[in-house]
């Protein structure tokens, strides 16, 4: 498998290991959404090692782990992602209730 394929391949199973959306991946990175999607859906040509090393540490992996023969089984961001509001969105059942504001 072309190294860059695996690199996109295991950044995908990270975020999904680790519940996030890309947003949320790109900003633990420190990298903009577009270029997180393009690395992960492999349109990328090539990355650099250095690059490899940044997308391993927001993980907290080191960049051998990453392109190693396997991902480890226990990783962790290396801070807390705040979840985008995508995930705190409300199921409201019936319309919107409107509030009744009372002039004393």
């Amino acid at each position: 498998m072309d190294p860059v394929q695996l690199v996109s391949l295991r950044i995908r199973e990270l975020r999904l290991r680790h519940g996030l959306t890309q947003e949320e991946a790109a900003e633990l990175i420190g990298v903009s959404m577009r270029y997180y999607q393009m690395i992960e859906a492999g349109s990328k040509k090539q990355i650099f090692l250095g690059t490899v090393g940044t997308l391993a540490g927001a993980f907290g992996l080191e960049a051998w782990q990453l392109i190693g023969p396997e991902l480890p089984a226990q990783t962790k961001p290396r801070v807390n992602v705040v979840k985008s509001t995508i995930h705190n969105q409300r199921h409201r059942k019936g319309p919107y209730k409107r509030f009744k504001f009372y002039h004393q």
